[in-house]
């Protein structure tokens, strides 16, 4: 069976109703989101840009914890309501995060070069193979030189477990994509093009069954 895809619109709606309960999902990603601040230097990042800044969770924890005093975030996202969500629990930053509602266009409406860091996590593993193509190119006109492409998905299992869990979950993608919020597994590093990325740090992290693939990589000159 060919793979089926949400639309922008079907996103859209399917995380416009959501909302909150997208934190619930922290059961599978916390570690690998753990993992991803661990290996990309954030402290080290002046301004970073997510795509798919979710409820922003992500965002307030990079601010908090994680980035320079004075650093600056953006995020975008397809949903009004993880939006407004991110916007609420950042609005303490003031002008260091900027939030805005996406079209679903994968052309940001940002300088070249203007970041230092690009994130997407749980993200790519919605979009059509052609869509990650062109977030990914997109990611390395916006990044500095030197800049760090910092992404995690849903990837296929390594173990027993996680593959019977990997099996289950794309049946149910399969049948409908809504069911899984229009996620399924992806490898991540096979879309990353050898003359634009060196990959720096590459894991999968399995946490109750469910496997998800951590990359780290930075642009090359």
């Amino acid at each position: 069976m060919s793979a089926r895809f949400l639309s922008t619109e079907q996103a859209r709606a399917f995380y416009d109703r959501l909302g909150r309960r997208q934190d619930w999902q922290r059961f599978y990603e916390g570690p690998a989101i753990r993992e991803l601040i661990a290996h990309s230097d954030f402290n080290t990042a002046h301004r970073v840009f997510e795509l798919g800044c979710g409820t922003g969770s992500f965002a307030a924890t990079l601010l908090d914890t994680h980035l320079p005093q004075g650093a600056s975030y953006t995020g975008v996202d397809i949903s009004a309501t993880m939006t407004a969500l991110t916007r609420q629990r950042l609005s303490g930053f003031g002008a260091r995060a900027q939030v805005s509602q996406s079209d679903g266009s994968l052309r940001f409406d940002v300088e070249d070069e203007s970041f230092d860091r690009f994130v997407a996590n749980y993200v790519l593993d919605l979009l059509p193979p052609q869509d990650i193509v062109e977030a990914l190119e997109d990611a390395h006109r916006l990044l500095r030189a030197g800049g760090r492409l910092c992404l995690i998905s849903l990837t296929h299992g390594e173990t027993r477990a996680s593959r019977l869990a990997i099996k289950a979950w794309t049946g149910l993608h399969n049948l409908r994509p809504s069911l899984v919020g229009g996620c399924r597994p992806v490898e991540l590093t096979n879309f990353l093009k050898e003359d634009q990325w060196r990959v720096d740090f590459h894991k999968t992290v399995i946490a109750l069954t469910i496997p998800s693939e951590v990359v780290v990589a930075s642009k090359r000159d």
